[in-house]
């Protein structure tokens, strides 16, 4: 059986009625935070790099915050503090499936 697509929230740095949230680096700043909740995130030769479950990005102009669906699973409380930090900010939200990584190409068919 086939495993199931995660879903991902993507926060947007924008509010519910249309401002641009601040500060200015508000998205690496919640991501840094969210840093330790990873695959190899812990011992004496960590060093701080974006979770694979938390993740800033860019999408057109606006700052924004992916998160993976699967935090949930690992960390309860992280997902919870995420989510919670969005609609505390009132911070526009987003649900989406992660595409698979062959998704748009073009396969040869005869």
């Amino acid at each position: 059986m086939a495993e199931a697509t995660p879903t991902e929230y993507f926060i947007q740095g924008v509010t519910k009625s249309g401002k641009t949230f601040r500060p200015s680096d508000w998205s690496e700043r919640l991501c840094g935070v969210m840093s330790a909740f990873g695959p190899g995130a812990r011992g004496p030769n960590a060093r701080l790099q974006y979770s694979i479950y938390v993740r800033p990005t860019m999408l057109g102009n606006v700052k924004t915050v992916i998160v993976d669906s699967r935090l949930r699973d690992v960390e309860p409380m992280a997902f919870d503090f995420v989510m919670n930090f969005a609609k505390d900010n009132d911070l526009v939200v987003t649900e989406a499936c992660e595409l698979p990584p062959h998704h748009g190409t073009q396969v040869n068919q005869r």
